[in-house]
């Protein structure tokens, strides 16, 4: 491994696919020719250095989303840090792989599902980029990227993967898992999986205008199951540890079939989402939203 430096940028080749690994997955093996870059951000520091190397023949950027060893809680983490670095690396799409509980007797465990919808049980999260003197408001009725999902779903497929290629994520806040009472409200409300994490990083990836999809690693059936009323996080480990081997050929068959070019909307996410006039935005949330939204600046007049 190189060693580690502070920079901002890769000299050589734009990085455009960003993987962040969940439980389970906090490294990235057959990445050639890597190094890890700590990188400063207004938001403050990411989970972990980011680990940029070559698969599949494409540049990609890895990220442990809880840091490596497993250092932070779902609340903890900096989600804002972990989309901006590697936004600024030149990232256009991030393939999520996360942990679940299933809340569906068809949706077993060491299953794969790629959601579609999500449902936002947390609380107090910075979620947005935004505020600060600077308002916009992104569309999110679709909150995952259906190119890369599909893409996703395929590469499940080919790597012989069961996979449910749609469904609802319910996020809750944890650390704790849910009690029967909202295992079953869940359930009542239709929803197929409940994890902690991506929705906040769904939130932050459509507003700085990259394509974001998860797969999601069916664990355990939540505590609503008569055979599995007592989620442990030993249970959850080792069915993450027989699923690394099926994710890893998973990642690796989608890079290397995803085009180099997107024609989805998710990178005009903030074309008609900024509201408040430039003239207005406080010069510090213009430098530090500068990545994020100054193209669509660059004819405007400043202050």
């Amino acid at each position: 491994m190189a060693k580690t430096r502070t920079r901002q940028r890769e000299n050589s080749t734009v990085v455009r696919i960003g993987i962040i690994g969940g439980s389970g997955l906090y490294t990235m093996p057959g990445l050639a020719e890597t190094r890890e870059l700590r990188i400063r951000t207004p938001f403050g520091q990411p989970s972990d250095a980011l680990v940029v190397g070559t698969l599949e023949g494409k540049r990609v950027a890895f990220l442990a989303r809880h840091g490596r060893g497993h250092r932070l809680l779902p609340g903890e983490i900096n989600y804002r840090a972990n989309i901006y670095a590697l936004k600024s690396l030149g990232v256009e799409r991030i393939i999520s792989v996360s942990a679940v509980g299933s809340l569906k007797e068809e949706l077993r465990p060491l299953q794969f599902l790629i959601p579609d919808q999500f449902f936002d049980r947390t609380r107090g999260r910075a979620a947005t980029f935004f505020g600060r003197g600077l308002v916009a408001h992104v569309s999110f009725d679709r909150p995952t990227c259906p190119q890369l999902s599909g893409w996703l779903a395929e590469a499940c497929r080919q790597a012989g993967v069961d996979v449910h290629d749609r469904g609802t994520y319910v996020c809750i806040e944890g650390p704790q898992f849910s009690t029967l009472a909202e295992s079953n409200t869940y359930r009542s409300m239709g929803f197929d999986v409940i994890g902690m994490t991506n929705l906040t990083e769904a939130k932050l990836a459509r507003e700085a205008e990259i394509c974001y999809a998860t797969v999601a690693m069916i664990t355990d059936y939540d505590c609503w199951h008569p055979q599995h009323d007592a989620v442990t996080a030993s249970e959850i480990i080792a069915n993450l540890n027989r699923n690394t081997e099926n994710v890893q050929k998973v990642i690796r068959a989608a890079v290397a079939a995803l085009p180099v070019e997107r024609n989805c909307r998710c990178g005009q996410a903030l074309a008609h989402a900024l509201v408040t006039d430039r003239r207005l935005v406080p010069a510090s949330t213009r430098r530090a939203l500068r990545l994020l939204v100054g193209k669509y600046w660059s004819s405007q007049p400043s202050r």
